[in-house]
């Protein structure tokens, strides 16, 4: 049924398109943002483009903080604004209000209700076991007109689609919903954890939603391994769990199991780590966690801890709007491409050449591209209109064409639009300076040393500027570690990897110093996640900024550095080869 609906809606993309904007259109005719641009009860494509402006969300903000503070009226929407979605804290430096609709949740459900069908073409017998997914749910925040304001995957968490779901086979967790809705982190990973190492045999898959969240619930285990063993051996809970529920719930569940308890001890008490997820989880197909953007850095940890096991990429969502899923999901992470579905949203493409950005001018709104009409190969930015009522809105990611499912097209997501670093007239984004850390990162092979985790700031406080990547190393072999001269080389092959003007400001204006690399101690970006979670960052939706620049968190890295490391030389540059 599920592959159906997908070969039904991908066979008329462009008609279902045609069909979603006119119900967009129709449902909120009244709203004060549509009659600011006279439709005039209009729901057909060309008007819509030729009259409604494409928006960024500093253009919504005073609406939106309208809605926060109380303004019933149908601002954006005819329906009632249910709740506020908060975009991801960290992705572009400020938490973004998101406002949405009861029915988006039925939306999100339905493209959740389309992975597993998707999922069983490649990998059999999943209804055979469970899922251990560590999964969060961040305290929530009230608006002044008090609606609530929380990240998209706790409001579904919390909703009654999630918590009064039917049983499916397919997805059955081992962590509780008590443990899930629980809002103290330590209580809900050890919960979490306790119960996927009580149905270890039944494991079929291991997950969280980024890499980085599974990472951290691997360091958990190492952390509290002997509390966990010691709880399995006494079929007593520990004493932190003080919530009532889970207390409850695991009463049912914990029993003695001392071949277990000495079974995690012998696992877990030696030194070597290297492929823990299979050693513990013995039947786990794959990892479910997104490793597309940039959480491509966490694959090599990945593959030690799992022992190369695969990490599918089902879907492609956002607080803004839930996309599309990836049909081939079995595919290597750098190879995945997500199917927008015709039916979440409407979808136009803007151009992108980073060689010559596109100004948007309000008086004539750009001809964007409709989804059915991309073409293969070309970049584009996503702009996307909701049922909930942002319309030709900016979301910010950029996405390459490869290739086509029936008439619906596939895309790669390339980046955020966004800039991390700049001195002069240089700009650097995440995938550049991800591929320069790559690059970088192959030096230390030899020392059986990995990037585990990094950062960096654009100090303005020398003269000239430079570039300070922070770097926390995992070394297989603490007997052998990477040499002052290897690491100082790392700083060269980074310059080296990254674009022609930053080379030019090096080499020719010498308007930029040398790279700096500091490696700080290990588990400092674990604190620097703590310290974001204290702050009122999302457990679920945090990401390590790749680039920072708030003092307390550069004052926190530096009292962390182990090392200094710089450029020994200039990176070449030549002017045939500016771009």
């Amino acid at each position: 049924m599920a592959l159906q609906f997908i070969e039904q809606v991908t066979k008329n993309t462009d008609s279902v398109q045609e069909r979603v904007l006119s119900e967009i259109l129709t449902q909120n005719a009244e709203t004060e943002y549509l009659k600011r641009f006279a439709l005039n009860g209009a729901t057909d494509r060309d008007t819509f483009k030729s009259k409604v402006p494409v928006v960024t969300y500093e253009d919504l903000q005073p609406d939106i903080e309208r809605i926060a503070n109380g303004d019933r009226s149908p601002i954006l929407c005819a329906h009632p604004i249910s709740e506020f979605l908060t975009s991801s804290g960290t992705s572009a430096g400020e938490r973004k209000l998101m406002p949405t609709i009861h029915e988006e949740m039925d939306r999100r459900q339905l493209l959740y209700s389309l992975l597993m069908p998707v999922m069983n073409q490649y990998v059999s017998d999943l209804d055979k076991g469970k899922a251990l997914h560590f999964l969060f749910i961040k305290a929530e925040a009230k608006t002044p007109g008090g609606l609530m304001a929380r990240p998209v995957l706790t409001s579904y968490y919390k909703s009654e689609q999630f918590r009064k779901r039917p049983f499916d086979p397919y997805n059955v967790l081992t962590s509780p919903n008590e443990a899930i809705l629980c809002p103290d982190s330590f209580q809900s990973m050890y919960t979490q954890m306790l119960c996927g190492l009580i149905m270890r045999h039944e494991v079929l898959r291991v997950g969280a939603v980024f890499a980085s969240g599974l990472l951290r619930a691997i360091r958990f285990l190492q952390l509290n391994w002997e509390q966990l063993s010691h709880d399995i051996l006494t079929g007593t809970l520990n004493p932190k769990i003080t919530e009532p529920s889970i207390k409850e719930r695991m009463s049912k569940i914990l029993k003695p199991d001392p071949e277990l308890a000495a079974f995690i001890k012998s696992e877990c008490s030696g030194e070597n780590w290297e492929r823990i997820i299979v050693r513990i989880w013995p039947n786990t197909k794959y990892l479910d966690v997104i490793v597309t953007g940039a959480m491509a850095q966490y694959i090599p940890t990945l593959d030690y801890y799992s022992g190369g096991l695969p990490k599918p990429c089902t879907m492609y969502a956002s607080s803004e709007c839930f996309f599309g899923l990836n049909l081939k999901p079995m595919s290597e992470p750098s190879d995945v491409s997500y199917t927008i579905l015709p039916n979440m949203g409407y979808f136009e493409f803007l151009p992108h050449d980073d060689s010559s950005p596109i100004t948007l001018s309000k008086d004539s709104p750009p001809r964007l591209v409709e989804l059915a009409d991309v073409e293969l190969g070309k970049y584009y930015e996503l702009i996307i209109t909701t049922y909930a009522g942002l319309c030709r809105y900016r979301v910010g990611d950029i996405l390459q064409v490869t290739g086509f499912h029936n008439s619906d097209p596939q895309f790669r997501f390339v980046r955020r639009k966004n800039v991390l670093l700049s001195i002069d007239s240089d700009k650097t984004d995440e995938s550049e300076l991800q591929k320069a850390v790559e690059n970088a990162s192959e030096l230390l092979k030899e020392f059986n040393t990995s990037v585990a985790e990094y950062t960096s700031f654009a100090d303005t406080k020398s003269i000239p500027g430079h570039y300070v990547i922070y770097w926390e190393l995992m070394m297989k072999d603490s007997s052998h570690p990477p040499t002052n001269q290897v690491l100082n080389q790392c700083c060269l092959v980074m310059e080296e990897s990254l674009n022609s003007v930053y080379r030019q400001g090096r080499v020719a204006d010498n308007s930029i110093g040398p790279l700096e690399i500091r490696v700080v101690k290990n588990g400092t970006f674990e604190e620097l996640m703590d310290y974001a979670i204290s702050r009122g960052a999302s457990i679920n939706q945090y990401k390590v900024p790749r680039c920072v620049s708030f003092t307390p968190i550069m004052e926190l890295l530096d009292s962390r550095v182990l090392s200094f490391h710089f450029s020994p030389a200039a990176p070449h540059w030549t002017p045939e080869r500016r771009r």
